[in-house]
């Protein structure tokens, strides 16, 4: 491990699960009538041939988890659940009466929030409610779902099952008391495994396990403990994230312990290569950024065969033209624009039940924008790009290539004019590779603190 790369290296970036990313998008390239023009020629580019994905945000939690930054309501009251299914269920009807064939699913994705916060009868609700109006992809599709090992029952794995889910990942970040404690996530070892063996009794192909490094009070001895436990129940694929540290983000809760708990930039690089070694003395392979899989699995075939897709789901088997986002803050996605829904919950549901779409913001993307998101998409997931030298300016190649000389004297990349390869030793520093063609981000120069560190 390098520590002088990582110190040069260690800067707030984005993660790029799109681009342009969402502090970079334009309100004056966006209407609702320029969202639903677009999604509806990525939708009649995709339906018939692809299918579409579909993306639905399910807000609830009963408690806090003080590591967690995504959008989502803490509450142990129930009955919030029939309101918001009702409402999602409107606000796909709403979509469905502007389409002009009927949807074929081909990706479906359930995340929160925890969507083992729903009874598995209300998720039945909803998923009946869904395929009313929609078909399974006839050419294959992939579903996948988020479980808390806590909350997750026997039943919420068959009635997902039924409905044709086969994915399903597990939160777990860390099995060490002291850890757990600090992120207020209490859950034993004994709960993921149980989870686990019933998803494999009842059939589920790929079974994930989600781990965080670079948590507060995180040590080497905490990472072993944490992923031989993982090794031994031998999920499928294991997402291994770098914990986003984002607390100037309103609301979203990461608190309960101080920033000298945390480990360094070089400490918490020592945790990842700790845990991938680990993992790959155990048979897994590294998939794109912070993920790993067995050779069975999917997500590794997809990278050996160029089909691995990166999108605000994280990485997929499944790329298609058209995502639609359902749900409180949820995004989709239309290959030329991007639309995000209102980030608070009533706002969201009093919308959709008075017949809106229920959209904050998006962004149209131009030409450039997509030339510059097919750039990030190979080096995210191929780990290599390639362009013909007449996409450049003068100016604008004179101002990426300081940086790509910078990237191969460190020993990151190897390039030429036409294209790069990320050496073994650039992955670590995949976003950062990724920034020097973010011309939205170079350009803006941002002031204030939007992104989480690279390292």
């Amino acid at each position: 491990m390098d520590t002088d790369l990582i110190r040069k290296y260690n800067v707030p970036g984005p993660r790029y699960t799109s681009y342009p990313t969402v502090p970079f998008w334009e309100a004056a390239s966006f209407s609702e009538s320029i969202w639903l023009d677009r999604l509806l020629a990525g939708f009649l580019a995709t339906n018939r041939r692809q299918g579409i994905s579909l993306y639905i945000h399910l807000p609830y939690c009963e408690s806090l988890c003080t590591f967690c930054g995504c959008n989502k309501r803490i509450t142990r009251n129930h009955a919030v659940e029939e309101r918001y299914i009702k409402a999602v269920l409107a606000e796909w009807n709403l979509y469905c009466d502007r389409l002009p064939e009927k949807p074929q699913i081909a990706e479906l994705h359930l995340g929160g929030g925890t969507p083992s916060f729903f009874s598995a009868e209300n998720l039945k609700r909803l998923l009946d409610g869904l395929f009313s109006s929609a078909d399974r992809a006839s050419g294959g599709f992939e579903y996948g779902w988020e479980g808390h090992p806590n909350n997750t029952s026997r039943e919420h794995l068959n009635v997902l099952y039924d409905s044709g889910f086969r994915r399903v990942s597990f939160g777990v970040q860390d099995y060490d008391p002291t850890v757990q404690r600090a992120i207020h996530r209490m859950q034993p070892v004994e709960n993921v495994q149980r989870v686990t063996e019933w998803a494999r009794e009842i059939g589920y192909t790929s079974i994930s396990h989600d781990l965080i490094y670079g948590l507060p009070f995180q040590k080497p001895d905490s990472i072993r403990q944490t992923v031989l436990e993982t090794r031994r129940l031998r999920p499928d694929r294991i997402s291994f994230y770098s914990y986003a540290h984002v607390p100037w983000i309103k609301g979203n809760g990461q608190r309960g312990f101080q920033d000298e708990d945390l480990p360094s930039g070089t400490e918490k690089r020592a945790l990842y290569e700790i845990g991938r070694e680990l993992l790959e003395m155990g048979g897994y392979s590294e998939i794109g950024m912070d993920h790993f899989a067995l050779p069975h699995d999917a997500l590794y075939q997809a990278r050996q065969n160029g089909a691995l897709h990166r999108n605000f789901m994280g990485y997929t088997t499944t790329s298609t033209r058209c995502l639609i986002g359902l749900g409180v803050s949820a995004i989709g996605d239309a290959g030329t624009a991007f639309a995000q829904n209102e980030k608070e919950i009533d706002a969201y549901i009093n919308r959709v039940l008075a017949g809106e779409l229920p959209l904050m913001r998006g962004h149209g993307l131009t030409e450039t924008d997509g030339w510059v998101r097919h750039q990030i998409q190979n080096i995210m997931c191929r780990f290599k790009t390639g362009w013909n030298p007449q996409d450049w300016s003068t100016e604008e190649w004179s101002q990426l290539k300081p940086k790509l000389e910078a990237f191969y004297a460190d020993g990151l990349i190897t390039y030429h004019e036409s294209g790069l390869i990320v050496t073994e030793k650039g992955r670590p520093f995949l976003r950062n590779i990724c920034m020097a063609f973010d011309r939205r981000l170079n350009q803006a120069q941002p002031i204030q603190k939007l992104f989480s560190q690279t390292v």
